[in-house]
Parts: C-alpha cells; structure tokens; sequence
C-alpha cells in the first residue's frame, strides 16, 4: 500500500513538473534573418513572429554555419527611421540580457511607431566584430 501511495505521489509530481514546464516555455517565431559577419547569421524572433509597435520583446541569436548558436559578446540594435515630410528622424535603441544559451540574447525597444524600420544590430566579442542590417515592418 505504501509503495503504490509512493508511486502515485511521485507520478502527481511528474505531472505538476511537465504541465509548469509546458506553460513556462519560450518558444518564438523568426520574423528575420540575416548574414552577421564572420560567417555567422541573426535572427531576430518574437513570441507571435509579429514586431509591434510600442514596448517590444524579442530574441537575437547568432548561429555558425551548422545552426549552433554562439556566444558573440556585446550586442547593440538600434531601430531607424528617416525623416519623412515633417516628421523628425527617430531613432529606438533596444535594451539586451543574456539568456541560459549563449548567444541567444533576449530584447526589449520601445517602438514609436507602426511602420518601416532599418534595423542595424552589431557585436563584438569572441567572434570578433560584425554587423546586420535588415528592413523590418513594426505592425
């Protein structure tokens, strides 16, 4: 009778830690990706594959050849707009931490508006220095 109360409890347990795992995972969609130097690519993800306007969470990742990410060092991305008519150029610059794997990096810019963007990410690090730029439509 014991041995089943410990097996029931423990399959109880397996559960509860399966179901946490499931609802606390990371899963994004790429929306872009690009050449970064040093025969590295980005790509830069979001967790509906959709870039918004307003405050924006994403992920870089920087992957070799083989599709492995690698750890790049300091990363920096700014999202640019050129003056049109009259409104002033802007320029949003996002915010970075790492993340459990290196080389993927996790993001948050505030966006100012919908539109066409220039995004210019850049690195330097163990990788040496590289950089991507990339139109990007914020929704």
């Amino acid at each position: 009778m014991i041995k089943i109360a410990i097996g029931l409890s423990l399959f109880g347990i397996l559960v509860i830690v399966a179901a946490c795992g499931s609802k606390t995972s990371n899963t994004t969609k790429v929306i872009k990706t690009s050449p970064a130097g040093n025969n590295l690519t980005v790509a830069l993800a979001t967790s509906d594959g959709v870039l918004k306007h307003g405050t924006a969470e994403f992920t870089l990742t920087f992957a070799d050849s083989s599709g492995k990410p690698v750890d790049v060092g300091a990363v920096a991305l700014t999202f640019h707009m050129p003056q049109m008519g009259t409104m002033a150029e802007m320029n949003d610059a996002a915010r970075f931490t790492t993340t459990e794997t290196p080389g993927v990096y996790r993001g948050k810019a505030d966006i100012e508006v919908a539109g066409e963007w220039q995004v210019k990410i850049t690195y330097e690090g163990p990788k040496g220095r590289g950089q991507a730029s990339f139109p990007l439509t914020a929704q």
